[in-house]
């Protein structure tokens, strides 16, 4: 029965660490894995603001074993003492009271005037988070000491007047699991943020220390966005880098302040790598906001009057896209403003509209510049742009068609000759078999059973989907009625992005099991349809979708049992087990020419079939060796057969 008494006393509200610890979400965008990763950036994002203001050029983190986290710095050590003017101790207001802190002044010409940390959150809710918090300060000529647990702090203030070389603050903190559901904090996560901080803050040096791998990193880059693009262009850029910055003053709404940005964008033009990062205030921007869209508005603009200035377009031709754009650059952005208008407090994106202004207007002056003074590099890049373009209008007007071929209004059975389906539509428990001809469908058909297990003959050896382009591939019937039958679409490889071509939860088939004789022209079809799968949808293999179904080789009747051999071992142990009987021994016919039970008992029955599970392998050795079968290295190949040739005499019909 309803509880319906709902008053005054109803209305309740969270005191003290339970603020953070029972809706980390509302602080850290999560309670997961990225909301803890976020703590880790708020504590490290104040040693940053210290060393983007002139105080230690060093900031190390450290990871332990046990998932506690240590940060430290040379900056001036974060103020703990007595607060003559709020009348309280600074610990409390740094560690242990929401919206506190000493950057709320930054417009005012105070301390940090640009400032990563400016919502005085991080530090005090790290701190409501943890299992445990130590902090150790050195300023003043004293090391101050607190310690906390489970957001409460215990001793109080511990002021010890000591020397040592340099001050600064380290925090050393373990993530509760009562708070976050996952406090495993990969090494990857810690290796990437201070990477992109050094990108971002030139000359400061980030360490990182994993003690629980035994592997230590330092990152910096003494020219900052320059050194980053220089570091991943690689060898196919068509222009060099081109760094521009600004600074300029104004505000989001007339009725609103004044406040300062500085802008910088290094960029080139590459035909290989492409990228697009932001970063304000050092924090990495993953859903961008306002450089985004300025980007975006600003290089639409200049290449598209570019275009028009030179008189490129085709006659009725349509306007270039940004994506157009963004295929063949690379574009670092870098911004920091005393102002900042985050969408949310995990800072992945600013809203600030003058920001976006200020930026679209710089960049559409500098682009114009740009064209007229790196002419060379400017005609290249509006070349490769409307490239790009009917690139991407062929590939989707190729899609439309690829898709009208491989879908269709009425039933897989009556679009696709041949195919014999299963009764059931329960996909966990569907198995498709593709088999080779006719006259193996005939004996599969008979041997299956047909509550679950389906048949799709292939006619002949099929198209090499590795040699041979989309056009090619998709003109094969044998091709799109495997499709077809599969359910799932296909995964076509270009610069764009896939229009939904494919989609997992599409596919009809719990296994897909491919069927073949076990004799060379057997081997070569399996080849070729592992090829496809490889080509259109190796999603399939990643998935565990696809078997090998492994047809014996030999078959020993004596007076009272038959028995098969997969390989030459297994034969030879039969004869040894049967030594005192009759027998005959023959070579396995094709699958066409087995009997139903047969098949049954060596092909098709779960409980007594050989099923080879085609696993995914590392993508550079799996391309590698399908080249090498299949591909243009035919020198590679004859050294293959000439050393590994021998292995596979036994498969040929030497009769």
């Amino acid at each position: 029965m309803k509880n319906n008494n709902y008053g005054n006393e109803s209305i309740t509200s969270l005191k003290g660490a339970d603020r953070v610890r029972k809706r980390p979400a509302v602080i850290f965008g999560s309670d997961g894995l990225d909301g803890c990763q976020h703590a880790v950036f708020e504590i490290l994002s104040n040693s940053i603001d210290e060393a983007r203001e002139g105080y230690g050029k060093i900031i190390t983190l450290e990871r332990f074993g046990d998932g506690s986290i240590k940060v430290s710095d040379m900056g001036r050590g974060v103020p703990v003492d007595w607060n003559e003017k709020e009348q309280r101790y600074n610990w409390e207001l740094v560690f242990t009271e929401l919206y506190a802190g000493g950057k709320y002044g930054n417009t005012s010409g105070n301390n940090y005037e640009f400032s990563l940390g400016l919502n005085g959150l991080g530090a005090c809710a790290t701190q409501y988070s943890s299992e445990y918090m130590d902090v150790v300060v050195r300023r003043d000529g004293f090391i101050y000491s607190l310690h906390f647990e489970k957001g409460e702090n215990v001793g109080g203030l511990t002021k010890v007047e000591e020397s040592y070389k340099h001050t600064g603050t380290e925090i050393t903190w373990k993530p509760d699991k009562e708070v976050f559901n996952d406090i495993n904090i990969p090494s990857e996560y810690f290796c990437t943020v201070m990477r992109k901080q050094a990108v971002v803050n030139k000359g400061i040096k980030f360490k990182f220390i994993d003690h629980a791998e035994k592997q230590n990193y330092e990152y910096m880059y003494p020219n900052g966005i320059t050194d980053y693009i220089t570091e991943i262009m690689g060898e196919k850029s068509f222009s060099e880098i081109k760094y521009i910055e600004a600074e300029r003053t104004g505000r989001d709404r007339d009725d609103k302040d004044d406040y300062k940005v500085k802008m910088s964008f290094a960029f080139c033009f590459n035909n290989e790598v492409n990228l697009l990062e932001y970063y304000h205030n050092s924090s990495f921007l993953e859903h961008g906001g306002s450089p985004d869209k300025a980007v975006r508005n600003a290089f639409v603009y200049a290449v598209d009057k570019a275009i028009k200035a030179q008189n490129k377009y085709n006659k009725n031709e349509s306007k270039i896209t940004f994506a157009d754009i963004e295929d063949s650059l690379i574009l670092v952005s870098n911004s920091f403003s005393t102002q900042t208008s985050y969408e949310n407090q995990t800072k992945k994106a600013i809203t600030n509209k003058f920001i976006q202004d200020a930026m679209t207007e710089f960049l559409k002056e500098q682009l114009e510049i740009y064209f007229v003074e790196f002419k060379t590099y400017g005609d290249k890049f509006i070349d490769q742009v409307l490239v790009n373009k009917r690139s991407r209008e062929n590939a989707e007007k190729a899609r439309v068609s690829y898709k009208k071929k491989l879908t269709g209004n009425t039933s897989v059975t009556d679009r696709v000759q041949k195919f014999v389906d299963c009764r059931t539509k329960d996909k966990s428990r569907r198995e498709l078999y593709i088999v080779e001809g006719d006259s193996a469908l005939g004996s599969c058909k008979q041997g299956r059973d047909a509550e679950f297990q389906a048949i799709m003959p292939v006619r002949g050896k099929i198209l090499n989907c590795l040699k041979a382009d989309y056009n090619k591939i998709f003109a094969s019937e044998i091709i799109t009625d495997l499709i077809k039958v599969f359910g799932c679409g296909v995964e076509i490889k270009t610069k764009h992005k896939d229009d939904k071509m494919f989609n997992l939860d599409d596919l009809r088939w719990n296994k897909i099991i491919i069927c073949t004789d076990a004799d060379v022209d057997g081997f070569q079809i399996r080849t070729l349809i592992l090829t496809l799968f490889y080509t259109l949808a190796p999603t399939l293999i990643n998935e565990g979708k696809v078997f090998i179904a492994e047809s014996p080789l030999f078959e020993i009747t004596t007076a009272k049992d038959t028995y098969f051999a997969y390989n030459e071992s297994e034969k030879v142990k039969i004869l040894e087990e049967i030594k005192d009987e009759k027998y005959t021994i023959q070579r396995s016919k094709g699958l066409g020419e087995n009997e139903p039970e047969m098949m049954w008992q060596t092909t098709m029955n779960p409980e007594t079939r050989r099923l080879i599970k085609v696993m995914p392998q590392d993508e550079t050795v799996t391309k590698e060796m399908f080249d090498l079968l299949l591909g243009d290295n035919l020198a590679g190949r004859k050294e293959f057969i000439s050393e590994f040739g021998s292995k596979y005499l036994e498969l040929a019909d030497l009769s």
